[in-house]
């Protein structure tokens, strides 16, 4: 229950007055602070034109970029596409206008999509397919009148907090200009940037008299960092160096420099509660808990069960007050907007809805006190996940209890389960519909372009709505091309996508050509692969990728009682991993949504098409890609066949069936070495790359096969 100091927190709450402002009020007026922040127009233009010299340094003269004002959009942001008129065949050919840098990359990737069929993908699913732009002196005229592109919505954001530790944790400064070059290109203007905070934290802490050693059993080891900055684990594949610590904080001004020289706002992190151990000796009166075993280290304390700082507690406002100047001081002010998750996949203790309310106030209070214009951007993940626990009163108390306009909720899990149709648009809280798509980082061909390409405006256009954005929210990244390039355009888009035209379109752009059989394999692919419709999060339950822990020696199912069983399908499901299902045969069920016949088809057309592709990367990624996917479909089956005849004793069945599995897994594995794009090589050479000593390299290696 709460005790006093909640009872005066909640008291002084309602005795300040709020100046309440309308939500288009409140996100206007924000809208003009980041503006207010932007690099000046000539270093945008720069900018933009470095992008354009690292994407196709051949055309650097063939385009001439200039950032405008807001006013000339209607007060909102926008690109213009234009002939540029010349009087002989020098200088640019197409002019391209934006109200930032990032504007002027977007309408450069649509004139390069839309005009010249050009396409852009991460290096690892293919990368960019320019072949066919037209040389310089000949690229393609737009109509007359020009072309105007105006976003429907403010924000296109991107990243998922754990994305750093799936997907980015070993990148070098090069990796992260490509990842930035790509964002620009996409339109992303609202990034999250949490590269380098273990260096802000450690001089924060340092502060509150906790020393280095006692931060070493804090930090977890540099793969393990995005669960030990929620709370999940602590010191597991530490402790972090010195100079990791250093290195990273360079690597994240960087990252800074960059995303404002485009005009983006970078999101930065703020103080959640999560404390090091030390923390509670040196403040013995602290509210701090120690919370339970996230299902992870096995209940090992060494490693599992962390502190968290209660936010009723004065010494949290004045941590995170600290955090944020300490961030400021470091970076200077690069943005008003903060992500803090205080509350995911971690209940408060009691449901009580004026608890709620002032934990939440407390939570910004500490934003505000260190940046007077702090917007708190939260993952709504939560009201997913422990949809028990968050009933309308407990939302509304979370919700209401910043000032209006001072809270972004990302709607995470839009695409599959979005969360603004049930809670009244967040209650009137500005939120972005957001794709999560991918969980765990693992690699499976899967999504739902339908929802993709309808999801957003639906959102946009319903009654009462308070959508300001569309994000990626993707845990890892590097896979499903497709996916990204249709959820970045409808930033862009006012009205619904027909998918099947644009994947038409799309299938020329990424191969550089018309090849009639692929295109019609994507048309299956719509229907099947990429139409997952059954609700079902998709974490690849394929059984190559799963550990072999079950027992499939008739009944029980295993040597785990049911009702132990159930315990451990609850705790897990709570995390978000899904278990593999049983039948009421007792056989495992991998995650499948669609006709393995009608996919097979597919990779026919694919391979029929191959000799018009033979030289395109693009092609090869998703002819590997595709073939993985059937035989990792055809391996679950001749699982499922090895184990019934195991259970019904007939032994020449379980031999052929076991040795085909077992050859499949060969199989399979020799079709991704023969793209490096698939390899781990490259992920275990980029952790080694990064380590300036001996020591480092050896646990480099540590962190690679834990």
């Amino acid at each position: 229950m709460p005790n006093f100091k909640t009872q005066l927190l909640i008291l002084i709450l309602v005795l300040v007055p709020i100046v309440a402002l309308s939500e288009p009020e409140a996100v206007e007026a924000l809208l003009r602070r980041l503006d207010s922040k932007r690099s000046p127009a000539s270093v945008q233009e720069a900018a933009a034109k470095a992008v354009l010299k690292r994407l196709l340094p051949t055309h650097v003269d063939s385009f001439d970029f200039k950032i405008f004002s807001k006013e000339a959009c209607g007060g909102q942001s926008c690109f213009l596409l234009n002939n540029n008129n010349l009087s002989s065949r020098q200088g640019p050919e197409i002019q391209i206008k934006g109200t930032t840098a990032v504007e002027i990359a977007s309408g450069l990737h649509w004139y390069l999509k839309y005009w010249c069929g050009a396409h852009v993908s991460w290096d690892k699913t293919g990368g960019v397919q320019v072949v066919s732009i037209p040389k310089p002196g000949s690229l393609p005229r737009v109509r007359d009148e020009g072309l105007k592109i105006q976003r429907p919505i403010p924000w296109n954001y991107y990243q998922n907090v754990v994305t750093s530790s799936y997907s980015f944790v070993w990148w070098d400064w090069e990796r992260w200009q490509k990842e930035i070059d790509w964002m620009a290109l996409q339109g992303i203007n609202l990034p999250l940037a949490f590269t380098g905070q273990e260096s802000i934290w450690q001089k924060v802490f340092m502060d509150f008299n906790i020393s280095k050693e006692d931060l070493n059993d804090f930090f977890g080891g540099p793969a393990f960092l995005a669960w030990a900055r929620m709370g999940n684990l602590h010191a597991w594949g530490g402790p972090l160096s010195q100079n990791w610590l250093d290195q990273q904080l360079v690597l994240q001004k960087q990252i800074l420099t960059r995303m404002l020289e485009l005009g983006m706002t970078p999101v930065l992190p703020s103080f959640s509660g999560n404390v090091p151990a030390a923390l509670k000796k040196i403040y013995p009166s602290a509210n701090i808990t120690r919370l339970g075993d996230w299902n992870t280290v096995n209940g090992d304390p060494r490693w599992c069960c962390t502190y968290l700082l209660d936010p009723s507690d004065t010494l949290f406002v004045e941590i995170g007050t600290a955090f944020i100047r300490r961030q400021v001081e470091e970076y200077g002010d690069v943005t008003d907007i903060y992500n803090c998750d205080t509350f995911n996949e971690n209940s408060p203790p009691t449901n009580d809805p004026a608890y709620i309310s002032s934990l939440g106030a407390a939570v910004y209070k500490a934003m505000s006190k260190g940046d007077k214009d702090a917007v708190w951007l939260m993952q709504g993940w939560l009201f997913y996940s422990d949809s028990s626990f968050w009933k309308p009163p407990q939302m509304k108390a979370l919700l209401h209890s910043v000032p209006f306009g001072k809270m972004i909720v990302l709607d995470l899990f839009a695409d599959v389960k979005p969360i603004w149709r049930t809670s009244s648009q967040f209650y009137g809280t500005p939120y972005i519909w957001c794709l999560l798509h991918n969980f765990g980082g693992n690699i499976e061909m899967y999504g739902i372009l339908d929802a993709v390409s309808s999801g957003p405006v639906d959102a946009r256009t319903s009654e009462n709505s308070t959508m300001v954005g569309v994000g990626m929210c993707m845990e890892g990244i590097e896979h499903n091309p497709v996916i990204y390039e249709l959820t970045s355009e409808m930033a862009f888009r006012s009205e619904k996508v027909q998918v099947q035209d644009w994947l038409k379109t799309y299938s020329r752009r990424r191969y550089g050509k018309t090849v009639h059989q692929v295109e019609a394999a994507w048309e299956i692919l719509h229907h099947t692969i990429y139409n997952c419709t059954d609700g079902i999060a998709d974490h690849n339950t394929d059984f190559i990728v799963k550990f072999p822990d079950w027992d499939p020696s008739s009944n029980p199912i295993s040597n785990i009682t049911k009702q132990n069983q159930m315990q451990m399908l609850l705790a897990l499901d709570r995390k978000r991993r899904v278990l593999l299902q049983e039948t009421s045969a007792h056989l495992p069920q991998a995650h499948l949504w669609y006709s393995t016949q009608e996919v097979v088809n597919a990779l026919r057309l694919f391979l029929d098409g191959g000799n018009d592709l033979s030289g395109s990367l693009t092609y090869r990624y998703d002819l590997v890609d595709l073939t993985r996917q059937v035989l990792s479909k055809l391996a679950n089956q001749v699982y499922v066949d090895a184990v019934t005849a195991y259970q019904g004793r007939d032994v020449k069945a379980y031999s052929l069936h076991s040795r085909n599995f077992v050859q499949l897994i060969k199989d399979i594995d020799v079709l991704l070495a023969s793209d490096d794009n698939f390899l781990l090589g490259t992920w275990l050479e980029s952790a080694k790359k990064l380590a300036a000593n001996p020591t480092e390299r050896s646990m480099s290696g540590m962190q690679e096969h834990r």
